[in-house]
């Protein structure tokens, strides 16, 4: 089972590297940087959707499953890139976005004609009520009712995304199975695994029913807040169905058929932690999932040491993924309370890389980017757009890949990118970091090939310790195994006495080897941990 512990690397095409420089990343300026891929010692790629798409929401609209939006190349190009990722041991993953497709898509151009048509009921349709208004009250994430009047047949349709997003209707077999096919069109070109977008939105409620308002002194949640009414309701029926089940069981019987092949599921619900355990339990349901807990602004040892907790209680068999920086939300260095030093950043990967579960790390926080504030100007996200100003969109994580220091626009593409290259990444280009022994880049590449020895933050259960702000400690035990694991979250020195630890440090010994800012024991009575240290020891 390679993905039990592995560090998945995840690539936004768009922004990672343009060979045929039209400022638009693509699959051959992938290929031409996979010896870079396998230099940073990661074990997969998951790739941003790059399938046809008008491009809506940059490729989260899909319109053909089965082919590769002229702006990426082509399915020769996708084929070359998995040949030559596997010759180098890299694993390939890719996007799957199930719950709904683009307008564009000849499923709904077919079904929004009339209502008698093959394609009829593969959308969610439903009447107006009797004043004309929406059948319910389901709210649209990017904002606004969830539902757009199709004159053509009289009906509303349902997308909990955009409206140019329309969601398929999972009540109906046919739309599963079609569902199904085009996954294993992909697993018979020799993908392994899939990052399930959304999967919990796959099922809505059948009858309809209205989500309960929330409370105003709960409209906090994860990624959501009073700027955005999706955060006024509670999100019972408009996603994460028991039917879903159900369908998650067919896909991890269809991964099955193909040996080797993983499902990595994106969850976010009322409960995303419970969602996860149920979605990750036993052996037919996913391989693994992941929630947005930790991709919120809530940087605290307390904090992560809940979600862990809380997980750990829940899954029992399952396995969890972790990630603090994706494609939505904002850079990790800048969103825990803004970029502090690099040994901020290299702190930052280590902690989540020493959690039970495999990694989920965003292309440049092997860098240490920082968010990029963008223009209103130059803004492309319309999410961004419909909520700017208070919130400017995730464009500004998703900026061009820095690769050389003194090359037009850092080597990224010599056309104007599609969003501007951030002139503060400039210096934390590639070719800069290489030369630098002590840079965020080569600490990523050293602590992963480091990584990669320590069977117990591979494969190994974990006992948290109860430690105070700021200090995040836990032992991590594998087949006889024990590594003590701390972490300073902060900017000043600290001391951590070890006989508060409530573990046997009779025998500790510290590994040095990650090559990590330095920590030291101090006469075994306590432990030093320096701004944004880290420190391994074997008990």
């Amino acid at each position: 089972m390679w993905w039990r512990g592995a560090v998945i690397y995840q690539i936004y095409p768009r922004s990672f590297n343009d060979a045929n420089q039209d400022g638009i990343g693509d699959l051959p300026g992938i290929i031409a940087k996979l010896d870079y891929i396998a230099s940073l010692g990661v074990d997969a790629i998951w790739i941003s959707p790059f399938f046809k798409s008008p491009m809506k929401d940059f490729g989260y609209d899909i319109s053909d499953y089965r082919d590769i939006d002229p702006l990426f190349g082509n399915l020769a190009d996708f084929d070359e890139l998995v040949v030559k990722a596997h010759a180098l041991d890299i694993k390939i993953m890719i996007d799957q976005v199930l719950s709904h497709t683009s307008d564009q898509h000849q499923w709904f151009i077919d079904s929004k004609e009339n209502k008698t048509n093959d394609k009829a009921d593969w959308y969610v349709w439903a009447d107006a009520k009797e004043d004309g208004t929406a059948p319910n009250n389901w709210l649209s994430i990017f904002g606004g009712i969830g539902w757009t009047w199709e004159p053509r047949r009289q009906q509303y349709f349902l997308h909990n995304f955009l409206s140019s997003q329309p969601d398929l209707n999972f009540h109906n077999p046919d739309v599963c199975q079609a569902v199904l096919d085009n996954v294993e069109f992909w697993l018979k070109r020799g993908v392994d695994g899939f990052r399930l977008d959304a999967i919990n939105f796959c099922f809505h409620d059948a009858q309809l029913r209205d989500n309960p308002a929330k409370p105003k002194e709960l409209r906090q949640s994860i990624g959501f807040d009073e700027k955005n009414p999706y955060a006024y309701q509670y999100h019972y029926y408009n996603n994460t169905q028991d039917e879903n089940l159900d369908f998650i069981e067919s896909i991890r019987s269809l991964l099955d058929k193909y040996p080797g092949t993983v499902a990595l599921g994106e969850i976010s619900s009322e409960d995303s932690l419970k969602t996860m355990a149920q979605y990750t339990q036993g052996d037919s349901r996913l391989h693994m999932g992941y929630s947005f807990d930790l991709l919120t602004d809530n940087f605290t040892a307390s904090y992560i040491k809940q979600v862990v907790q809380s997980l750990e209680a829940s899954v029992s068999d399952g396995w969890p993924c972790w990630s603090i920086s994706n494609h939505d939300v904002e850079r990790v260095v800048s969103r825990w309370g803004g970029y502090k030093s690099d040994d901020f950043a290299k702190m930052l990967f280590a902690m989540i890389s020493s959690l039970r579960g495999s990694v989920c790390s965003y292309q440049g926080e092997e860098l240490g980017l920082t968010e990029v504030d963008i223009a209103y100007e130059d803004i492309k996200d319309p999410y961004g757009i419909t909520f700017w100003p208070q919130f400017k969109g995730r464009d500004g994580c998703r900026t061009p890949h820095p690769w050389q220091q003194a090359q037009i626009n850092a080597g990224f593409s010599d056309a104007k990118p599609w969003l501007p290259m951030a002139t503060e990444h400039v210096n934390k280009a590639v070719d800069v970091q290489d030369k630098d022994i002590n840079s965020v880049l080569n600490s990523y590449r050293h602590f992963n090939q480091w990584r990669k020895k320590q069977p117990a933050l591979l494969y190994g259960d974990i006992q948290l310790l109860d430690t105070s702000e700021p200090i995040l400690a836990f032992v991590r035990k594998y087949q006889g195994d024990e590594l003590l694991v701390c972490f300073n979250l902060s900017e000043q020195e600290q001391q951590l006495p070890i006989a508060s630890l409530g573990v046997n440090c009779e025998n500790l010994v510290m590994l040095t080897e990650h090559k990590l800012t330095t920590s030291q024991a101090i006469d075994k009575k306590a432990i030093n941990l320096p701004a944004f240290a880290s420190f391994y020891g074997k008990l």
